[in-house]
């Protein structure tokens, strides 16, 4: 094996840790490949300039490596000024009904559902950076500092101040994927059906609909809403399509995939606390989901 050869099976042992960083930093898969493809290349320069043997732990500093190029790319988000004001929906990271897909088990550990997401898109870069780092990483704060351009203590107030808001804002959802799959399939009975008062039922008083239809928003729906009674009379008009809806797995926990007609249209994904759903996350972009590559 030769030098070449021996860092890129190298690199590839710590593939799938990086694109989870990545993923948990920007919320996007594309943007997660492209990160993690730059901090290959960056490994790949460092390598040829310094020598191997110059990086003590590959891991940690493959880590730091994606760390700050995911920065740059919120920080450029924020700069372009990208972000809608309610908030965006994260790439879902689908699986079949069954599950049993490793590399998407891994994606999501840790319970990275999307409504963390939402909430993680809340935070300011340095802020997400030195969270999702050390308190989902473990990496020291020691490592972290130099890419936030802080001192040690100063990004362990950056991790503390985004802890406390994750905590406020994201309680912990249902666990038993089996019930969530049981309440899901409740609220599409009712959709079907046209069942006003159940889909109300089976949804919080408070539960929150963000939805990314892409640039042909219908004229007769809304990409952010809150509240049972109004969720519940937008599902009606997408009743249509509820019988081409079939079960998936949605960042480990229970959603739905539609694609009538053999077309993936939406992928539906659920947060459930107390039996109640409490957030929908729907991403109907037709770019974005051909971009997913989604089975039907």
């Amino acid at each position: 094996m030769n030098e070449d050869e021996w860092l890129a099976q190298r690199f590839e042992e710590h593939r799938g840790r990086l694109r989870a960083v990545a993923y948990r930093m920007l919320g996007s898969l594309s943007e997660a490949d492209d990160a993690v493809q730059e901090a290959w290349l960056r490994l790949s320069r460092h390598a040829g300039d310094t020598g191997r043997d110059e990086i003590d732990n590959l891991g940690a500093w493959l880590t730091t490596v994606v760390g700050r190029i995911s920065l740059n790319l919120l920080r450029s988000r924020a700069t372009r000024g990208e972000e809608p004001l309610d908030g965006r929906v994260p790439d879902p990271v689908v699986s079949p009904a069954a599950g049993g897909d490793p590399e998407h088990e891994a994606l999501v550990a840790d319970a990275v559902g999307l409504a963390l997401l939402v909430v993680l898109d809340t935070l300011e870069p340095a802020e997400r950076l030195a969270f999702v780092l050390h308190d989902m990483f473990a990496l020291p704060f020691d490592d972290i500092a130099p890419i936030v351009g802080r001192t040690p203590a100063a990004a362990r107030q950056l991790a503390s101040r985004a802890r406390r808001r994750v905590q406020g804002a994201a309680a912990v959802p249902d666990a038993d994927l089996p019930r969530q799959r049981e309440v899901v399939d409740a609220f599409m009975a009712a959709s079907r059906s046209g069942d006003f008062e159940a889909l109300v039922a089976v949804l919080d008083p408070d539960v929150v609909l963000r939805a990314d239809y892409g640039a042909h928003l219908p004229s007769a729906v809304s990409g952010h809403l809150r509240g049972a009674e109004v969720v519940a009379r937008q599902a009606l008009l997408f009743s249509r399509y509820a019988g081409s809806a079939r079960p998936a797995v949605v960042n480990g926990a229970a959603g739905m995939v539609t694609s009538p007609d053999g077309r993936v249209m939406s992928v539906m994904g659920f947060t459930i606390r107390g039996g109640r759903i409490t957030e929908i996350d729907i991403v109907a972009d037709p770019e974005r989901l051909a971009a997913l590559d989604i089975a039907p």
